[in-house]
């Protein structure tokens, strides 16, 4: 039997099937259940290795970097997001270890993964003296794409859905109704107009659209952008502003501590401030001195250009060999006798200046003389 049986009725989808668990089992003599929440956040964040990977070398990186990074991202992130719900969950009795680590009652909040992912960074890359604002404008673009495919765990769960709505895609099940009629206290009078029955917004589904079309902006972004931390910000200005949206909508928000401030709304909106300020006074600075422009957030370097340089440098190095293979040949004495003797006063007292073309001539006649000579011997 489902857990969940989800209706869409603008869309005609009744009765859809959701389970929270893959896969239930025994394993001596304890029940152990794999839900699709953990499932789809191993998944999320494989993807968003996988791709950091493949792209890392064009960025100045290699894969073990990317590895060393992850290794720490992970748990200091999953460590956040646990710590930030403790923190503004109005209904935990006090931040202790025992509810930080409580992962089995649930509760994950995407902010404090965010920050504790962004610590897990600022950690490595001091450790490997990497430029910070290369790593951020790095990975910053995979977070979007981890969050929408995160966002359906929610729906795995029935969770993290808004108030009641008309629209076509609206949903309901009788996993919304049930969240909806426990609600009481301070959460039920904040959402007095709530109705268990009717559909609800889909807000995962809202946050997964938003969330691949910020992935798809940013990677153009990280490509063109020659500042650092301008894809850090535009991801922070795109984001916020849909958080903050959302968030209005939502039925389990996380209060400010004796306020009723939703946090995310918080913070989102200094968020998008703050990266207004950034982003408008780098385009200032752009405008008013376009020779700081060279300094770049993360250097793109092509296959084609490494092999023009390379080829460039071995020409380089073979027309020196020729020039000094000729210093020691006559013709090469004769061209630097003709140059001493252009050099010569004219007789009033007043050294004339060398004439380009005279010495090219003849260090052009030194080259074809060792040339001949070579070609003389290479007969005999």
């Amino acid at each position: 039997m489902a857990d969940y049986l989800v209706d869409f009725p603008g869309l005609g989808i009744f009765d859809l099937p959701i389970n929270r668990s893959v896969v239930s089992f025994e394993l001596f003599g304890r029940h152990i259940s794999i839900y699709w929440y953990g499932v789809i956040i191993a998944l999320a964040f494989l993807l968003c290795i996988f791709l950091s990977m493949k792209q890392a070398k064009q960025f100045g990186m290699t894969s073990d970097q990317i590895a060393d990074y992850f290794l720490l991202i992970i748990p200091l992130g999953m460590l956040g997001a646990r710590l930030y719900y403790v923190v503004f969950q109005r209904d935990t009795a006090g931040c202790s270890l025992k509810n930080i680590f409580d992962t089995r009652s649930g509760g994950l909040a995407f902010y404090g993964g965010v920050i504790g992912g962004i610590l897990a960074i600022i950690i490595m890359a001091k450790f490997k003296k990497h430029k910070l604002s290369r790593i951020f404008d790095f990975f910053v673009v995979y977070l979007p794409l981890g969050q929408a495919i995160g966002r359906w765990g929610n729906f795995f769960n029935q969770e993290a859905f808004g108030v009641n709505t008309n629209l076509p895609w609206g949903m309901y099940s009788n996993g919304t109704e049930a969240y909806i009629r426990s609600l009481s206290g301070v959460e039920r009078s904040l959402l007095p107009t709530l109705n268990p029955s009717q559909p609800v917004h889909p807000t995962f589904l809202y946050e997964f659209i938003a969330n691949l079309i910020i992935f798809v902006i940013l990677l153009q972004v990280r490509k063109r952008s020659k500042r650092p931390y301008t894809t850090m910000a535009t991801y922070f200005l795109f984001y916020g502003s849909v958080r903050f949206l959302v968030e209005g909508l939502r039925t389990d928000p996380l209060y400010i501590a004796g306020t009723d401030f939703r946090v995310s709304q918080v913070l989102s909106a200094v968020m998008v401030a703050g990266s207004l300020i950034f982003l408008l006074a780098s385009g200032f600075i752009k405008q008013r001195h376009p020779e700081r422009e060279v300094t770049v957030a993360i250097p793109v370097v092509e296959e084609d250009e490494i092999d023009s340089v390379v080829t460039s440098s071995e020409s380089a190095n073979g027309f020196e060999e020729a020039i000094d293979n000729t210093d020691d040949s006559p013709a090469a004495k004769t061209g630097s006798e003709e140059t001493e003797k252009i050099e010569e006063t004219d007789g009033t007292g007043v050294a004339e200046k060398a004439n380009p073309e005279s010495a090219l001539t003849g260090m052009a006649a030194a080259v074809e003389t060792a040339e001949n000579d070579q070609t003389d011997e290479d007969d005999n």
